[in-house]
């Protein structure tokens, strides 16, 4: 793809930005050189670094086409880094072409990047705001505009609350949220953790991550409160790779705990 398609002129080039470092680590091509050096460093240091990401995006891919049966057409990605390789809209509009997708990032490189991707497409839309003032997402233009949370929708939290260091402002942005969506509707969560990872796989992650301290690994029983006031999906709280897998072939369906992080979706009552 032409860079101009989706990176702005005075995009820098030469700084490593997470978003497209995330992206080449699904195998995107929304990328720089310098986003792909640091990549590699990470997948040097944690093997298990890319399928992870692999596998958090396949989480994610389910998700959407279990809410499409659930006859969902709307869904909030936040946290959603660059819309690309297998993203929300692209999966939804293949099955129903009149769903409805509004992306949120802090990030403004992603954000800007996400614009460029989407501005041909009158049903998704990318907008700048910080998850963890969930008032100001809700009440932004775009989202008003393009999803009525009178109907039910699906919001989307894949890798972003372990973001949200404070643990009383995590819960919340999730309480709040939950309680602006309709009967019916789904909170889909995928969340960071070194349950399961041997001591060794922890300090090396703290050694190869340039601050460690940004995000913070949360336990079991700690992401299982995000899903208070929901009725959790079957197979529940689990590794990516054991919710609902397509087929024996799945991203580290075989050894789900080298996945570091949980996921679950729960269903608004």
């Amino acid at each position: 793809m032409n860079t101009n398609e989706w990176a702005t002129r005075d995009t820098p080039q030469d700084r490593p930005n997470p978003a497209r470092i995330y992206d080449y680590l699904l195998g995107g091509y929304h990328n720089f050189e310098m986003d792909r050096l640091v990549a590699e460093k990470y997948m040097a240091a944690l093997p298990d670094v890319r399928p992870g990401a692999q596998a958090n995006r396949a989480f994610l891919r389910r998700v959407v086409h279990f809410c499409l049966e659930q006859g969902i057409d709307q869904f909030l990605d936040l946290g959603s880094g660059i819309p690309t390789a297998g993203n929300v809209h692209e999966i939804a509009q293949q099955t129903n072409p009149a769903a409805r997708v509004v992306y949120v990032d802090i990030d403004p490189v992603a954000v800007a990047h996400s614009l460029a991707i989407l501005r041909d497409n009158p049903h998704a839309a990318a907008i700048q705001a910080d998850v963890a003032q969930p008032e100001q997402v809700l009440d932004h233009a775009e989202v008003k505009r393009l999803l009525d949370f009178r109907r039910p929708a699906a919001i989307l939290f894949a890798a972003v609350l372990h973001f949200v260091m404070d643990d009383s402002q995590a819960y919340r942005t999730v309480r709040v949220f939950r309680d602006a969506l309709t009967c019916g509707s789904y909170i889909a969560i995928t969340h960071f953790t070194f349950d399961d990872a041997p001591p060794d796989t922890i300090e090396r992650y703290e050694k190869v991550m340039a601050n460690p301290s940004v995000s913070k690994a949360r336990t079991h029983a700690e992401t299982a409160q995000f899903f208070d006031g929901l009725e959790l999906v079957s197979p529940g709280l689990v590794h990516f790779p054991l919710w609902r897998p397509e087929g024996p072939d799945d991203v580290l369906l075989g050894q789900p705990g080298r996945v570091l992080g949980w996921g679950g979706v729960g269903r608004r009552p």
